[in-house]
């Protein structure tokens, strides 16, 4: 019998810093940020509400163009999986990293410019670790004419109201 396993990672949050690009021996982009998740609780003993922030390393492979618009503060939604890898320090003590290979990352808007509009979740843009890289409806906020904005979502009849964040 085949035992079976998930890797999946999802996380909504805001980047700490601007994202950086570096290009392997071969070519490749390799882009890398990190993203800050908070969740908070009410403490039972102090009645207090706490929070607690988590940092997570991401690596986006082959989406340079992509970073341009991963700057510090904007809010992005991440999915992909988990790798743990190790390498020797300057010392020679193994190191383990663990981090998040993004398959994918939506810009979702939140703080810094040119985002869409604050709080309303309209993705900006689109990158998958196979797919070519580009952009799906980087307009922002609309002119205010009442006209429906234009169908970012290849003509399958799917607005703004329609997605789940």
């Amino acid at each position: 019998m085949a035992s079976r396993s998930v890797n999946k990672v999802i996380l909504i949050g805001n980047l700490g810093r601007d994202a950086e690009t570096k290009f392997t021996p071969s070519g490749a982009a390799v882009t890398r940020f990190a993203i800050a998740t908070t969740r908070s609780w009410k403490d039972q003993q102090t009645n207090e509400w706490k929070e607690e922030t988590n940092w997570t390393n991401v690596i986006l492979w082959r989406q340079e163009n992509l970073a341009n618009y991963l700057t510090k503060g904007k809010q992005i939604y991440v999915e992909g999986r988990l790798q743990t890898r190790s390498y020797d320090d300057k010392d020679g003590k193994k190191v383990y990293a663990t981090e998040v290979v993004a398959e994918e990352v939506i810009l979702l808007g939140g703080r810094g410019e040119g985002g869409a509009e604050q709080g309303g979740g309209r993705p900006m843009a689109r990158a998958g670790a196979g797919s070519a890289p580009g952009r799906s409806g980087a307009a922002g906020p609309g002119s205010g004419s009442g006209a429906p904005p234009e169908d970012d979502f290849g003509g399958m009849g799917v607005t703004d109201d329609d997605v789940p964040f």
